[in-house]
């Protein structure tokens, strides 16, 4: 199926096969750092074909779940080998259809590769507990059981790390699955269903669906012959897919927005801080829900970590990812390049101050991309909308902070808890972090993005639903719990 023509066209992959949608239409995958440049072209689907992978998915079940989990791992090793095989093309794909630099891509997709890993050793871990019961003739334990059908629906920003930490665990428990990747990044999404077939998955097992959030994505949420659905992305989609889930009984687990605070103490080590900060709040181009957005300092030291802060960003190189030396890429798509812009003209309307960056870079070599900036303003208020909403863009926010107990209550004044960091070096203020923070990950002395693999992973307040992905806390919401109580 690998074709190395620029204008390739992917298609859908259901049963074991790969089929052109229902409707016959195909849109172009653009290259964000060059507009002119189609990395390829993907379907657009409708609804007949989602019901195709799910009557797929659901026909594939049940021998599935019937394998050893062993065996599901197996096919586990099988495509992380391939994976790590076609690691460069895949980067490269992902680099030109999302943005992000070559270097990142790589890193992601060997994260990509470690997932699985995991999970395949995941099919021999326990399942269940032996539980005394009051009858001392009886055996009473659990086990678990997978769900039966998943679907998965997953945003562009990282396309083969959430794919996959979806993806995986709903495999080795005994699920099958149909996916729904960001039309923006259907291309990677369609060479790791490559790599799953190479692997020899049986068909149906996995399946994918391209198309509009709108329809497939709705159409996922809504359909009778899914037990579950899993998604990362806006918040004001997720809630729409946990109403409709819940509407018909179905579990889901949504994974949703971040307004990530960095708090900066007077005895922190402000090198350290700085290169955090412009890493968890830049990198990706800020296109993380893990990425740093309030960058609350004490006023000690507030005035040196500004001018480091600036003069490190002022280093950076903006450009297209796949040259050398680029340290920050372009928007993913015309819609957040926009969305970023009337952010940081929000900023500038509502009183913050502009400290550097605001606009589109000039030149030849950014005209036909959608490039932003680096961006930082300063004397920004809790009440701002830049304080406030989530920009998913290269935009930092600094606030002033008086005391570690103001620095805490601006860093908690936010509707959403995925992530949070502080830098400081006092035993008893990283205690009372931890214990205050309302968010899901805190990190001290480290940015605010990022979660290994083998850890939990998930926000509080509005960030989330509240379950955890990633780790061994994945199988909480891939399978369900069954009782046996055994009598001769």
């Amino acid at each position: 199926m690998t074709v190395k023509s620029e204008s390739r066209t992917y298609l859908n992959y259901i049963g074991g096969t790969w089929v052109p949608s229902h409707t016959g239409e195909i849109e172009a995958s653009i290259n964000p750092a060059n507009r002119n440049d189609v990395v390829g072209y993907i379907q657009n689907s409708a609804l007949p074909d989602l019901d195709g992978a799910v009557q797929a998915a659901s026909a594939a079940q049940k021998a599935w779940k019937r394998l050893a989990g062993s065996v599901r791992g197996d096919y586990m090793y099988k495509a992380a080998a391939i994976l790590e095989k076609r690691l460069d093309e895949v980067a490269t794909a992902m680099t030109r259809e999302m943005g992000k630099t070559l270097p990142e891509a790589k890193g992601e997709t060997a994260r990509g590769v470690a997932i699985l890993r995991y999970y395949a050793g995941e099919g021999m871990r326990s399942v269940g507990d032996v539980i005394p019961s009051t009858d001392s003739e009886a055996l009473m334990f659990t086990t678990r059981v997978p769900l039966g059908v998943v679907g998965v629906i997953t945003p562009w920003n990282f396309p083969v790390a959430i794919p996959l930490w979806k993806m995986a665990p709903a495999l080795i428990y005994g699920n099958t699955v149909v996916i729904k990747p960001a039309s923006e990044t259907g291309v990677t999404c369609a060479l790791l269903m490559e790599c799953f077939e190479e692997a020899g998955l049986p068909a149906g097992v996995v399946n994918m669906v391209i198309g509009e959030g709108g329809v497939i994505g709705r159409g996922i949420a809504e359909h009778p012959g899914i037990q579950a659905i899993t998604f990362t992305g806006s918040n004001a989609v997720g809630k729409t897919i946990g109403q409709a889930a819940l509407a018909r009984g179905a579990k889901y687990q949504l994974e949703m927005g971040g307004k990530n605070p960095v708090v900066v103490a007077a005895d922190a080590d402000l090198s350290l801080a700085v290169e955090a900060t412009i890493s968890g709040g830049l990198r990706s181009t800020g296109q993380k829900c893990t990425a740093t957005s309030r960058v609350i300092v004490h006023q000690d030291v507030y005035e040196p970590f500004k001018r480091l802060l600036l003069e490190r960003i002022g280093e950076l190189k903006i450009g297209d990812g796949m040259e050398r030396n680029v340290w920050m890429g372009p928007c993913a798509n015309e819609k957040q390049h926009r969305t970023v812009l009337a952010y940081i003209r929000k900023g500038k309307e509502e009183g913050a101050r502009l400290l550097c960056g605001g606009e589109q870079p000039q030149g030849s070599g950014y005209a036909d991309g959608y490039y932003v900036e680096p961006t930082v303003f300063e004397e920004v208020t809790p009440e701002m909308t830049i304080a406030r909403e989530e920009i998913f863009g290269p935009v930092l926010a600094l606030m002033k902070a008086e005391s570690m107990e103001q620095a805490l209550a601006l860093a908690n004044d936010a509707e959403f808890g995925l992530s949070a960091s502080i830098f400081t070096t006092n035993i008893g203020a990283m205690l009372g972090f931890i214990q205050e923070m309302d968010a899901g990950l805190v990190r001290i002395n480290a940015e605010s993005a990022g979660v290994e693999l083998q850890a939990p992973f998930g926000g509080m307040k509005q960030s989330s639903s509240h379950s955890r992905e990633q780790g061994r806390a994945a199988i909480e919401f891939f399978t369900a719990v069954k009782t046996v109580f055994v009598k001769s």
